[in-house]
């Protein structure tokens, strides 16, 4: 599965793809099946040059009921500032963020957790 996320012009922020708008946080993200499906969609955020910088896909998974993503820098991304867990959407504390928290299997990319599921 994949989410389409990228960084708002405006504050910096990582935002995720929701039915034609950008969401704040993670858990709203759209889901996509793949590449394929999602190409009309990143074509649409691409042509938002004031809105977001460089959109792209991030490969996601489904763990105990709560979609994470596979890449530790996108579970970073999706978290907020990762200095306290006081600060940013870490702060919220609900199911989905402390599923990000939780989420140990993550690695570089999906090619690496292939290899490391051998």
């Amino acid at each position: 599965m994949k989410v389409l996320t990228a960084n708002s012009l405006e504050t910096g922020e990582a935002l995720f793809w929701n039915k034609g708008q950008w969401a704040v946080r993670f858990a709203d993200g759209e889901r996509f099946e793949g590449d394929e499906a999602a190409a009309p969609v990143l074509a649409q955020a691409e042509g938002q040059p004031t809105a977001v910088v460089a959109p792209y896909l991030i490969d996601v998974e489904e763990v105990e009921g709560h979609w994470v993503p596979i890449a530790f820098r996108e579970r970073l991304r999706a978290l907020g500032p990762s200095n306290h867990r006081q600060h940013g959407k870490q702060a919220d504390g609900d199911a989905d963020v402390e599923a990000l928290v939780a989420a140990t299997f993550v690695a570089r990319s999906a090619g690496r957790v292939k290899l490391i599921k051998r």
